[in-house]
């Protein structure tokens, strides 16, 4: 699914126009964008939690060569499925 895929089905569920469904996805899309850059969680009832997690840098090596590198420090986003989602999934087969 794709964000025009969101902002069709917005504008079908909801009435809005489509500029309206439009403009509430994207507000959204970019609350989320700025409270997980602010390191804040965003939990989704029934849904799941996005959350950024600090990696600290470590030690790796180049698959081609075998040579030892420094992988440095970064953030990544983990999603966590809430209960409710999981089992919605596990029943559909898949």
């Amino acid at each position: 699914m794709t964000k025009a895929d969101l902002v069709e089905r917005v504008y079908e569920r909801v009435g809005f126009s489509k500029r309206e469904a439009a403009q509430a996805v994207d507000v959204v899309f970019e609350l989320m964008k700025e409270a997980l850059e602010h390191g804040e969680k965003v939990k989704v009832a029934g849904f799941g939690s996005f959350v950024v997690r600090e990696k600290r840098p470590r030690k790796g090596r180049n698959p081609q060569t075998g040579e030892e590198i420094e992988i440095s420090s970064r953030r990544v986003l983990i999603f966590k499925p809430s209960p409710i989602l999981r089992r919605v999934l596990n029943q559909s087969g898949g």
